[in-house]
């Protein structure tokens, strides 16, 4: 088998087979096949595409060209969570304890964040004392034991995706619907999960603008998931606007904690309970969408959800007294109101510049080097549709820095201010 012939094949449109599309993530993986082969092979697929079955193919080999969790130690069905990323997304901080208090074993492998806001991981380090790094028995056991637990992801995790990411970003084939598919795909089904619901996010603030784009992601995806015996479900949100207020690490562990009380933000609360009672019906803990969102919501307001949170924190080590006492989290020095140039409604909100003005913060890397501000961020005082007056707090920054004017000025340019109302956008597009 040579890799030109596969090259010539994709070129002209053809469909792959099992054995060609490993060929390649193995030959690519180990170094026998070239980076100009490889670019021209993804380029390739960037104009002709890939059918369900070759996009399968592609993310299972990628998925075992390094290490693979074994999750089948751990009792009943495992559900994980993905979002394809944005602005105050703190939902798994919420899903987590939420699912988990329903009796659903949550075994959570996360990454650290490049971009506006620190990971999962790095959200959790906000907590005085906690730590990822566990061992895979540790894991396992602790999901047994408290149906819950969050560990770093291996470091050969699908080492054919990093590679294969990496030259994506050198030659313009990033935007490829089978090549994103495939790249998050491959690393959901490494971290063994039996079931996966997606949270597909649409709008500025989002990596798909558009909600066609955002619509053939999801279903490249469930396509994916269920080509190869996962059980797989999308659901297409809002990121037009920030979720929530809170835009930063601990900000974003105290709107988590003040969600799981039942006094957070109704678009972060509803969120995680549209994607919660997904993830109840993959694990057969429910048989209705009503039934799921019932178990969800008493949970949350008999406080088991809080009380298993603090549980997850205290077994991994942390200050389990945080989720009493917030301001145990990292406190910034300052806090700096961002006030309206105009009275009028908030009429846009740049969800995009608003993650920036964070980032110039110190809540975000712009490199892997980078060293994340846990303290500091933003927390919005207004969302789309409403009213402020002249004068009146947009938003406050939450700073170690005394000046912060590139960040001031970026929100006052990117919270647009209208004499009109503006709807808020839906915060749900598809099921």
């Amino acid at each position: 088998m040579r890799m030109v012939d596969i090259i010539e094949k994709k070129r002209d449109g053809e469909e792959l087979s099992k054995q060609e599309i490993e060929f390649f993530v193995t030959g690519y993986t180990d170094g026998t096949i070239p980076d100009y082969q490889a670019s021209a092979f993804l380029m390739a697929i960037y104009f002709r595409k890939m059918t369900a079955e070759e996009q399968g193919h592609l993310t299972m080999a990628m998925s075992e060209s390094g290490d693979q969790i074994d999750l089948s130690a751990i009792e009943g069905v495992k559900v994980d969570k993905h979002s394809t990323g944005g602005v105050g997304d703190t939902t798994t901080l919420i899903l987590a304890p939420l699912v988990a208090a329903c009796g659903v074993p949550v075994a959570k492998m996360s990454g650290r964040g490049l971009g506006h806001t620190g990971g999962t991981l790095d959200k959790l380090e906000a907590i005085e004392g906690f730590h990822v790094e566990i061992s895979t028995e540790q894991f396992i056991q602790q999901v047994n034991d408290l149906k819950i637990a969050v560990i770093g992801q291996s470091g050969n995790l699908t080492p054919a995706d990093k590679k294969l990411y990496a030259l994506r970003d050198v030659t313009a084939t990033v935007n490829s619907i089978p090549l994103i598919a495939s790249s998050i795909m491959s690393k959901k089904l490494a971290a063994g999960a039996d079931a996966i619901v997606l949270d597909v996010k649409t709008g500025a603030g989002a990596f798909m603008k558009t909600l066609e784009d955002s619509k053939q992601l999801a279903d490249a995806m469930t396509a994916i998931g269920n080509e190869v015996g996962r059980n797989t479900s999308a659901v297409i949100s809002d990121m037009s606007q920030p979720l929530g207020f809170a835009i930063g690490n601990a900000l974003e562990v105290k709107e988590a904690i003040d969600t799981l009380k039942g006094k957070g933000p109704a678009d972060l609360t509803e969120l995680c309970l549209v994607l919660g009672s997904k993830m109840l019906l993959a694990a057969n803990k429910a048989k209705t969408e009503e039934d799921a969102r019932a178990q969800l919501q008493t949970v949350m307001e008999n406080g088991d959800a809080l009380r298993l949170f603090g549980s997850l924190i205290k077994a991994q080590g942390g200050n389990a007294d945080v989720v009493d006492n917030t301001s145990l989290l990292p406190q910034a020095r300052y806090q700096i109101e961002v006030p309206a140039v105009k009275s009028g409604y908030v009429s846009a909100i740049d969800a995009d510049e608003v993650g920036v003005a964070a980032m110039l913060l110190g809540a975000g890397r712009a490199t892997k080097e980078d060293v994340i501000d846990l303290a500091v961020g933003i927390v919005l005082c207004k969302k789309i549709g409403d009213y402020v007056e002249k004068g009146e707090a947009l938003a406050i920054l939450h700073t170690n820095k005394q000046h912060a004017e590139d960040s001031i000025n970026l929100l006052k340019e990117h919270m647009h201010i209208s004499s009109e109302k503006t709807a808020a956008p839906p915060l749900i597009y598809s099921l």
